[in-house]
């Protein structure tokens, strides 16, 4: 039987996508153990913090195993499926992918042949990594690494340190969360001793060496023993009457967002109500006769006029496109509108953009706004997609509701939140009539935009929607 560690299985590891992930769920195999599998086939899908995406396989063969079930979150740099390229059949009785381990498999061979030279990305949004997170040890560095991480765990259990044999040498191994960490507290990696496998960095180390060092007490007396504390009470869930649901995936990234825009940057929200009738007689003109203004083929909504209203608004008020640079301390204009639209999905909120907004005409804007629309509802929008939006608009009135306060989209310096469109007793030419009436709210950063330019926004803003023969004019 050929074994794994010959020169002709190859192994395909969870892709570094390059944009700060580090781990990405298993969400469907599309191949199992035995099928023959060709350069650029799909072979599962993932999801990773930012959105689902397909992985396609880069060789031909037979697949050997897969080394993890479905729903399995995996480390970038993890091997996830094996691949005899030499045309070989594939053994009689192959493991099926629910009854994977849950811990990573053993790393490849080290006569494992390199990656083709040369290769071209495969993967929509991301790019070929040029190295995997997860790296093999050093020759001659498993040692010291072994001695290190002896040393810190006899230090930890109150015995005297013991100094390595060797010095640790070369780049110290860390994950890019650790290393991210490391920066934040101003921890130089090289001056920290490692306790994870294979002499890796993990987090308590940089905590532990970001600690302030106590100074060595006089000698003294042995204290009086203290007696320990009593253990806190083991937490009871009613499992009967509770449902608990793992937060992973796009609804992490969501989360750890929005807590990270809501304490960061200082939202003010503006709130106007507005007659849009005629606004509305406009929709169904476009939907009447789409061949007269170039429209055939593409949705008209509601939507899409409040989209090129606000875009006309921001053309004359620019400043308030923008971002803030907390590094620099300095407000970054933008010469272009990346207008996120927030669409929710079964796997939770995203917000991919339309890139260059401002330069589109309204069919070409109708067009843009459909395929985003499409994308998002099958799960397919790329990471590419969702990134680099300056402003957002999030439709909150196709759920009934009458308007909300929004919170920014990182790195965004607004958000438009467009309410119910419902018919309202209205005061028109001196008489209450009943008009198609909407409120808006408009959250923005109150340190790139203050309130005389965001009520100038949303004004402008109110005033195309009420008379939409301005987006000629002011166009």
């Amino acid at each position: 039987m050929t074994t794994m560690t010959e020169a002709s299985v190859r192994e395909f590891k969870m892709p570094d996508v390059g944009e700060g992930l580090t781990e990405a769920e298993i969400l469907k195999w599309y191949v199992q153990v035995g099928d023959t599998v060709t350069d650029g086939q799909v072979v599962c899908e993932v999801e990773t913090a930012k959105a689902a995406v397909e992985l396609p396989i880069p060789y031909d063969g037979v697949v050997r195993s897969l080394h993890f079930p479905e729903g399995t979150t995996v480390d970038v740099g993890t091997s996830i499926i094996a691949v005899d390229v030499s045309g070989g059949a594939a053994p009689a009785e192959a493991p099926a992918p629910a009854a994977a381990p849950a811990a990573a498999p053993a790393p490849a061979a080290q006569d494992e042949p390199a990656e083709p030279q040369g290769r071209q990305p495969v993967l929509v949004g991301y790019g070929v990594a040029a190295s995997s997170t997860k790296r093999r040890p050093r020759k001659g560095a498993e040692a010291p690494a072994a001695k290190v991480q002896a040393a810190v765990q006899g230090e930890l259990n109150g015995h005297a340190p013991v100094a390595p044999a060797a010095p640790v040498l070369g780049r110290p191994l860390a994950k890019p969360p650790v290393r991210k960490l490391a920066k934040d507290l101003g921890v130089d990696l090289a001056t920290v001793v490692p306790t994870g496998p294979d002499g890796i960095i993990t987090r308590e180390d940089v905590h532990r060496a970001a600690a302030p060092q106590a100074e060595a007490p006089a000698p003294a007396a042995a204290p009086a023993p203290v007696a320990a504390p009593a253990p806190a009470p083991a937490a009871s869930y009613d499992t009967a009457r509770e449902t608990r649901i793992p937060v992973k995936g796009v609804r992490k990234m969501t989360a750890q967002a929005m807590v990270g825009s809501a304490f960061t940057a200082p939202h003010v929200t503006e709130f106007i109500t507005v007659d849009v009738t005629r606004t509305m007689k406009l929709v169904d003109e476009l939907k009447r006769a789409p061949e007269v203004y170039g429209m055939q083929g593409l949705r008209v909504n509601p939507l899409l006029l409040i989209a090129k209203a606000l875009l006309v608004a921001i053309k004359r008020n620019p400043d308030v496109n923008a971002s803030w640079d907390e590094a620099n301390q300095e407000i970054v204009l933008k010469r272009y509108v990346n207008l996120g639209i927030a669409a929710a999905t079964p796997r939770g909120l995203i917000v991919p953009n339309i890139k260059d907004a401002h330069d589109k005409t309204l069919p070409q804007l109708a067009e843009a706004l459909g395929e985003l629309v499409s994308t998002a509802r099958e799960g397919k929008t790329s990471p590419a997609a969702m990134q680099g939006g300056t402003v957002t608009i999030t439709n909150v009135g196709v759920f009934g509701v009458d308007t909300g306060t929004p919170i920014l989209n990182p790195g965004e310096s607004a958000i438009l939140a467009v309410g119910a469109i419902k018919l309202q007793p209205w005061v028109h030419k001196g008489k209450v009539k009943p008009r198609q009436v909407t409120t808006l709210a408009l959250s923005f950063d109150h340190r790139l935009v203050d309130g005389e330019l965001g009520s100038k926004v949303l004004a402008d803003l109110a005033a195309v929607l009420e008379q939409p023969k301005r987006l000629i004019t002011w166009a």
